[in-house]
Order: C-alpha cells, then structure tokens, then sequence
C-alpha cells in the first residue's frame, strides 16, 4: 500500500511542473486574446451596424446596390459568406450549405475562448493540489520555509488559473452573441435572395 502511495505521489508531484508551463503558455495566450478582442469589437460593431442599416427595407430589386455597399473588411468571415449567398442565387441548397460552413467557422473562432474557459480552472485546481502535499509534509517536519513556498505556488496557480478562466468566458460569451447576430443576418439575406431569384422565373 505504501508503494502505491509513493507511486501515486511521485506522479502527481512529477506533474507540476507541466502544469504550471501550461498555466504560463495559457495565460499569454489569454493575453493576446483580449488584446485582439478589443480591435475585433470595434471593426464587428462597425460593420453589423452598416449591415443592419442596409437590411432595414432589403427587397430583392436592391440587393445589387446592397452588395456594392458592403464595408471593404478583409477579414470579415460574416462579409465575405455575404457575398457567397448572394452568389449562390436562387439554389436554396447550396445557401443553407454556406450558413452551415459559417457555423463551422464561427465555431472554430470560438474554440480558443472555450479552451481557455475549460483547462483554466483544471489546471488551476491542479496547480493547487499539486503543492498542498509537500506542503502538508513541511508542516509535519517543522519546515516552514518550505510549507510557505508550495502554498504560494499553489495560491498563484488558483489566481493565474481563474483569469485565464475569467478572459476566455467573456469573450467566448461576446464571440457566440456575434456569431449568433451574423447567422440571422445570413438566414434573413438567404431568403431575401431566393425571393429575388424566384420572382425571375
């Protein structure tokens, strides 16, 4: 029993070193990502503002004029499957393929924040359990030194693993309402371009 007891603590004691690399390289990334956020907040409320603007009133006769009105966005996913639904006209089919191939992107946009959100508070958890057991073998020893260094590893690794939480939940939050506005304005504009189609034949 004790030596899977000992096999069992060299594992997890083995272990905290990965996880606090992996705390380390998650909390940069949650950094670029709210740096990032902010940029991308501005350049979506810009654009879905002229979009909405633009739907008000849409009727299949002034879809050309919407088109060519469209912001110039680069790195508009939402723009860029606006100009591919009109293209796809009246076939039905392959719009509701492109609403589809925009949730799939949409979703891996989303991917980044909802790693963040699910490995923060488990590695943050790990991070401090790792260290509570060579801290509790500290206090039984009289070393104090040494209880105090691994409850401050394992305190650092709760907060460091929270924030990485905190920065993946909100943005994931604000990245899936974005998404959600552009799949309606996708959906709206689809059947917009079918009536305009099949008002041809």
């Amino acid at each position: 029993m004790n030596l899977i007891s000992n096999i069992l603590y060299w594992i997890s004691t083995g272990l905290l070193v990965p996880v606090i690399v992996l705390l380390i390289l998650f909390f940069i990334r949650a950094l670029i990502l709210i740096g990032g956020f902010f940029g991308q907040y501005l350049q979506v409320k810009k654009t879905t503002a002229v979009i909405y603007g633009k739907l008000n009133g849409l009727n299949p006769a002034a879809l050309a004029d919407f088109e060519n009105s469209l912001p110039s966005e680069a790195g508009s996913v939402l723009i860029a499957y606006i100009h591919k639904i009109i293209q796809a006209g009246s076939d039905r089919s392959k719009a509701d393929l492109l609403i589809s191939e925009y949730e799939i992107e949409a979703d891996k946009e989303l991917s980044t924040a909802k790693t963040l959100t699910k490995m923060g508070p488990i590695l943050g958890l790990m991070g401090t359990l790792i260290p509570m057991g060579p801290a509790l073998v500290g206090l039984a020893s009289g070393d104090i030194a040494s209880m105090a260094y691994n409850m401050q590893v394992a305190f650092a690794t709760t907060v460091v693993g929270l924030v990485v939480s905190v920065i993946g939940f909100v943005t994931h939050q604000t990245k899936e309402r974005w998404a959600a506005a552009n799949l309606t304005i996708l959906e709206y504009l689809a059947d917009v371009v079918g009536k305009e189609k099949g008002g041809r034949e």
